[in-house]
């Protein structure tokens, strides 16, 4: 595993979080340009509404989302036609990755602080980054 290259992961998620981007931006345009992902920049207008688990709503933590998309990019389909089962196998894979490291999916399980206050943004500068570490070291064990 390069460890190079899964901290640079972390610390470019979270360094964009600190620079104002949300949890799924942030992870979205880190792997973005880490990995020169093969869609245009701002496919990230698609996630602004991941943050704050849906809105604000507290559901699905937007770094786990953007993750999903990032993993997507690589692995999904583009026609009705192609088989979907590694997309889904990964997808729930990572899923139960972050599960597993974090104890929760859920934004408002993940963070009860207030929405945007001071313990609410340091909370998430540190899943997101350690979001975008997990993911990296996913990619890195799957080979891409």
């Amino acid at each position: 595993m390069d460890e190079n290259k899964v901290l640079a992961a972390r610390d470019k998620a979270g360094g964009l979080f600190r620079d104002g981007y949300n949890c799924s931006e942030a992870i979205f345009l880190a792997f973005h340009e880490l990995l020169n992902l093969p869609v245009d920049r701002e496919t990230v207008k698609m996630l602004t509404g991941f943050g704050g688990g849906l809105g604000h709503a507290g559901c699905m933590c937007g770094a786990l989302v953007s993750s999903a998309a990032v993993l997507n990019i690589l692995f999904g389909r583009t026609d009705n036609k192609g088989d979907r089962k590694q997309a889904y196998a990964i997808t729930s894979e990572f899923h139960d990755r972050f599960l597993d490291k974090f104890g929760a999916t859920c934004c408002r399980a993940l963070n009860q602080a207030p929405f945007d206050t001071p313990e609410h943004l340091r909370c998430c500068l540190k899943i997101t980054g350690n979001t975008g570490k997990l993911l990296m070291e996913y990619l890195q064990e799957k080979g891409i």
